[in-house]
């Protein structure tokens, strides 16, 4: 187990995250609409393997495979009981990714696949409801942060929070999903939240870290446009979890083709940027993360073309 907090030791070096979960799944087997979260208790060898290769990459983060694991979302899939095992899976899996060497474990909590009221039908007690429980069930399952991720409304993103500090999460990280408009500039999340507004709402709520992750047109450089907004408007560390380029559809399935170099090369500008976390997310492989790594490892601040 890691020595000190998330969010200081981020402040000391710069640390990289692990990549895309669900795609590894279904290359794992996992069918199209499946629970990706049950297979910590059905193929937790599976998920095993995964997150070790993102582990053997070079992740010193790795998110446990809980995204969708909260009573909501869980119940529509039949393994609301589960919940718990769930969780506690999730955060053992892991751990045991690391092999024994130092790493974090981030508690993975995703939206709640709803929207709140009164704009949608889910009630505000019942979403609080949902996120205690399973930032109860992470917390009690011994990681290191709750990851609270790709959300688009400050009401859920405020909820999620107030259930981590509750559960005594040692570190919580607000991570949002943006799109890129049509002037190709600006980013905002789907219920029209800004970066400046979310890392302004992310420290005052009493997050640890703010993030960013997946979203339409968010690839590396996007990222490093947030991220520099980000700490204009918030003295908060900053993670990001860009996509692999943009999205392309193909034989009625969304793919990504940006490879890990192309990837990588944008690292330099979101460290510039003032980015303490850097992983990926939607269409990335163990191989985008060792091509982060690899870039993380030789940033030097300042050097021509970073």
């Amino acid at each position: 187990m890691p020595k000190g907090l998330l969010h200081e030791a981020v402040r000391d070096r710069r640390l990289v995250a692990d990549g895309a979960m669900g795609t590894e799944l279904m290359a794992a087997g996992l069918e199209e609409g499946g629970c990706g979260d049950a297979w910590n208790l059905t193929h937790p060898e599976r998920v095993l393997a995964i997150q070790r290769r993102y582990a053997e990459a070079g992740a010193d983060c790795l998110i446990t495979n809980t995204f969708g694991a909260n009573r909501l979302m869980l119940l529509r899939r039949g393994h609301g009981a589960e919940l718990a095992q769930i969780n506690l899976a999730g955060a053992r899996i892991a751990r045991e990714a690391f092999g024994g060497r130092p790493g974090f474990v981030l508690g993975d909590i995703g939206p709640l696949g709803a929207i709140l009221e009164p704009y949608g039908d889910l009630p505000a007690a019942e979403a609080q409801s949902a996120l205690e429980e399973q930032a109860a069930a992470l917390v009690g399952a011994g990681v290191d942060a709750i990851i609270i991720e790709t959300q688009t409304a400050l009401e859920e993103l405020g909820i999620a929070i107030d259930a981590a500090t509750r559960a005594g999460a040692p570190c919580i990280i607000a991570s949002l999903a943006y799109d890129l408009l049509q002037d190709r500039i600006t980013y905002r999340t789907m219920m029209g939240i800004s970066p400046e507004q979310a890392a302004e709402f992310a420290e005052e709520r009493g997050a640890h870290i703010v993030g960013l992750n997946c979203g339409t047109g968010m690839d590396m450089a996007g990222a490093a446009r947030v991220a520099r907004l980000y700490r204009r408007h918030s003295t908060l560390p900053v993670m990001v979890q860009p996509n692999a380029g943009q999205p392309f559809l193909e034989n009625l399935k969304t793919v990504y083709r940006q490879r890990p170099s192309d990837m990588a090369r944008a690292v330099p500008e979101v460290l510039e940027a003032g980015a303490g976390i850097v992983g990926s997310c939607c269409g990335t492989t163990p191989e985008h993360t060792r091509a982060i790594r690899r870039m993380v490892d030789q940033f030097q601040p300042g050097a021509p073309g970073a």
